[in-house]
């Protein structure tokens, strides 16, 4: 469903963008928005804050551990708590 609003530029060309319109997209004071020209168009885009989830899942991969090196680190850890109790 499409919802438009007509909206004027202020100085230094800040643009208000209407309540309705905010809260339909769930943008927040302090947010960021790409804006980029597609055609004769400029397109306000939110960008979100991914989740640690997604991020794991599609974040580009920085480190990596094989299998035997989280084992060795995990049985570490459990002796730790072990030697604790």
């Amino acid at each position: 469903m499409a919802q438009e609003a007509e909206v004027k530029f202020g100085k230094k060309f800040v643009v208000h963008i209407p309540e309705a319109l905010a809260e339909r997209l769930d943008l927040r004071e302090g947010g960021k928005l790409s804006l980029y020209i597609e055609g004769d168009k400029l397109v306000f885009e939110p960008l979100r804050r991914k989740s640690a989830v997604e991020l794991a899942v599609k974040g580009k991969k920085f480190a990596s551990l094989r299998f035997d090196e989280v084992e060795k680190i995990s049985e570490a850890e459990q002796r730790t708590y072990e030697n604790t109790s």
